[in-house]
């Protein structure tokens, strides 16, 4: 019997095409499987090193608090990459009628997360961790941005009184464990953002004028860069 020329050049011209349609998407899934498993790798690495500088001095106690912080991690790290920006639809910031921009949308998509992924995160870290332990844990999360912060505003206001140190602490640490449920540290500055906002509100109710405390603050930094700039470029005598 005589092959059906005709039958399998249309086989041909049907099958290829799939072939070739086919690749892409198989070469697609094996970089994203690629991906998660190099992601999975960091997360690792970084939770043991959070966990490491506890010494803690227990490996079955190191083991429990690093796979609460991996399960963080990675359910923080999937909600994100699985809620991009474009699923919260354009539109205006009620509180100030300004449109939202990318970062809006991407932190009203994170904020969305479970409340339990949070509420596992800390029953895990108290389960086997000091009080001081925890807050060592959510620094690492937050690259020590209450310290960092309080330090700035000692710095801005010289005589910050022990109530007006312990309320803005107080603020920033709200902020550190509300951070610590996203992904990057675009949207972890701007939870911090909101805190710093409360902190400058609370001192303005305290009598003091937080405009002109900061604009004489950014004065002085900026004199004394200036005068260190003409010491340094002024000829040798």
């Amino acid at each position: 019997m005589k092959p059906n020329i005709a039958l399998l050049f249309a086989l041909n011209v049907l099958v290829i095409p799939m072939a070739l349609c086919a690749q892409p998407v198989s070469t697609n899934a094996a970089k994203s499987a690629d991906a998660t498993a190099k992601s999975d790798a960091d997360v690792e690495k970084k939770a043991a090193g959070w966990v490491a500088s506890l010494s803690l001095g227990d490996s079955a106690k190191e083991a429990r608090v690093k796979l609460v912080i991996v399960t963080h991690l990675k359910a923080v790290r999937d909600w994100h990459n699985s809620h991009p920006p474009e699923t919260v639809p354009e539109g205006i910031n009620p509180v100030t009628g300004k449109r939202l921009i990318q970062l809006d949308r991407q932190i009203i998509a994170d904020s969305a997360i479970p409340k339990t992924v949070h509420e596992n995160l800390m029953t895990g870290l108290r389960k086997d961790l000091s009080p001081e332990q925890v807050e060592a844990i959510l620094d690492k999360y937050t690259v020590g941005k209450v310290a960092f912060t309080l330090k700035g505003y000692h710095a801005i206001v010289p005589d910050l009184t022990k109530e007006e140190e312990s309320t803005i602490q107080g603020f920033l640490k709200q902020a550190r464990e509300e951070a610590v449920d996203y992904k990057n540290m675009n949207e972890i500055s701007a939870i911090f953002e909101i805190y710093k906002t409360k902190s400058e509100q609370y001192l303005n109710s305290k009598g003091r004028d937080w405009r002109a405390l900061y604009k004489s603050y950014t004065d002085a930094v900026r004199a004394r860069k200036a005068a260190a700039t003409q010491i340094t470029n002024s000829p040798a005598r």
